[in-house]
């Protein structure tokens, strides 16, 4: 195409309702009639990215491959469209004003007075348009965080407003509302909606489209009250009622004909609508799935499954390619103990030890490990599970109950996790960690190379601390194996007991490189290995 359109999407009512997801599904349906899409989320809040949000208030921290430190929901863009994002994928309000700061500072402005308008929004749309520019898309999806009439993102709508008419054709604006079921009545309501659109109105947008977010499947009348009453076309009006899994609104969306209604709006051509033979294999897959593996997770936010959404989606999709349905316990690993660590997990038939920072909960994770371990449990430890993995080995076979991270204890007798020299004089939180994507060089015949089917791979990185290679002897003599190594510093990326069935540790976040399509080798290993196992049991 000759000019990159530009599709906005907007939420009202009530949060949450799954911006992120009907933007994902659009561009996958779009991607499946062969453009090239992207998408990128805007967040109102002034934090300059979320990387030192805590996760209770934000859920998880997803890391791009340029080592961005971004909004969960860019791991939803990447796992429906099976694309890598970049910094340029999410842009916050403190990012924004931050650049418009420093450009104000350098003189840029050449002395004229910095307001909202229009010098932020102009900031705003200049995001906006150089992701489409730069790398050549041809439609580029944006969504605006929050909710239409939060005054957080008001310069976010009226860069919008600018754009429509700056863009004209290559301009469209999709509205997500919230439709209630008022049971007393027994009748859903269409009035919030209705102000909802008054509003977005209210900010000089017109809305193209409107996807109405339901318990209840609504009938065609609704649809064309709606339609009537906010100014939409009808069959403009889609509705997005509750499935089994978020993987099914792509082709929820696509029977209501959501892509053919976009493409026609901006003047191009629809053609036969695309068939999707490997989404909807997938789909089928998890529908034929009758066996079932029990996974249980131990990490610090197990009463918040947004912290861990990646590796939950990572082990869905792995449990759905090797024809099993996930059941997913997680458990908060400050309540585990020796004493009800047997009761907790005796019938896992795989272990994952989670990603996070800071001691509380770190010796439940020890606990867990060396349950997991003697019992010759399929085990997979991330990040700070893979430290977790270490110190637990150094203590209970090497001998050395002084071991630990430095991150827990600076003074630990056995540094065998430790700070990397480049992060001792750091002061800043933001950003200053190992982020990112790098590459990792595996031992031919480890079970890291099997999964991978590969020596050299990349994977990203979130993390400060890294294995203390002055002990690497001693593991390896111990049969702790360290099967992945970074070719340019020698960290250790991965360790692994090959005497054990399934007991890896990876200092990087594979599940940042898990999608519907194309499912992360080392999981989809994992899952394997707790399904066989489950089958032993049986047995």
């Amino acid at each position: 195409m000759a000019d990159t359109k530009y599709i906005f999407v907007t939420g009202g009512v009530v949060s949450s309702l799954g911006k992120g997801i009907i933007a994902s599904s659009l561009g996958k349906l779009l991607q499946a009639r062969g453009y090239k899409v992207t998408i990128q989320k805007f967040d109102p809040y002034i934090n300059v990215d979320p990387g030192t949000l805590n996760p209770y208030e934000h859920g998880e921290c997803y890391v791009t491959v340029d080592g961005h430190e971004a909004d969960l929901d860019l791991g939803h863009y990447e796992r429906f469209l099976n694309i890598q994002t970049t910094k340029d994928n999410n842009i916050t309000t403190g990012r924004i004003y931050q650049n418009v700061i420093l450009k104000e500072r350098r003189g840029d402005f050449l002395g004229k007075t910095v307001q909202v308008i229009p010098h932020i929004t102009d900031e705003i749309k200049r995001n906006i348009k150089s992701l489409g520019i730069k790398n050549k898309f041809d439609f580029v999806i944006s969504e605006i965080g929050g909710t239409v009439g939060d005054i957080e993102s008001t310069p976010y709508l009226e860069a919008v407003r600018q754009l429509r008419w700056e863009l004209g054709k290559n301009c469209y604006c999709i509205h997500l509302t919230y439709v209630p079921y008022i049971s007393a009545a027994g009748e859903v309501k269409t009035k919030p909606t209705q102000h909802s659109v008054k509003e977005l109105q209210s900010h000089g947008i017109q809305p193209d489209m409107l996807v109405l977010r339901t318990e209840r499947k609504l009938n065609k009348d609704i649809l064309d009250k709606v339609a009537l009453f906010c100014n939409v076309e009808q069959g403009a009006v889609m509705q997005s009622v509750d499935v089994s899994t978020i993987y099914e609104v792509p082709t929820m969306m696509q029977r209501q004909g959501m892509d053919e209604v976009v493409l026609r709006k901006m003047n191009l051509p629809t053609g036969d609508s695309p068939k999707m033979e490997a989404w909807n294999a997938f789909l089928q897959k998890r529908k034929d799935a009758k066996k079932h593996v029990k996974i249980k997770l131990v990490g610090k936010y197990a009463e918040l499954p947004d912290a861990y959404k990646s590796i939950t989606e990572a082990l869905s999709q792995a449990a759905i390619y090797n024809d099993r349905k996930l059941i997913l316990d997680l458990y908060q690993s400050e309540k585990i103990t020796e004493e009800n660590v047997a009761e907790q997990l005796k019938d896992a038939d795989g272990i994952v030890i989670a990603p996070g920072f800071g001691q509380r909960g770190i010796e439940g994770k020890f606990i867990a490990l060396k349950y997991a371990r003697e019992n010759d449990i399929p085990t997979f430890g991330i990040c700070l599970g893979m430290q977790c993995m270490v110190v637990e080995y150094a203590r209970s076979v090497l001998n050395l109950p002084g071991a630990n991270s430095t991150e827990m204890d600076p003074k630990a007798e056995d540094k065998v996790i430790d700070l990397m020299e480049e992060q001792k004089h750091i002061t800043n939180m933001g950003a200053s960690m190992r982020l990112g994507a790098y590459d990792c060089i595996l031992k031919k015949g480890s079970l890291a190379s099997k999964a991978y089917g590969k020596l050299k791979i990349q994977e990203r990185h979130r993390h400060r601390y890294e294995f203390n290679n002055e002990y690497k002897s001693k593991f390896e003599a111990a049969g702790m194996k360290c099967t992945g190594i970074n070719p340019d510093s020698e960290l250790v990326e991965i360790v692994e007991v090959p005497g054990l069935r399934w007991y890896i540790g990876t200092q990087f976040h594979p599940e940042y490189n898990s999608t519907v399509i194309s499912p992360n080798p080392l999981f989809m290993s994992f899952m394997s290995a707790a399904a066989i196992t489950k089958e032993i049991r049986k047995k």
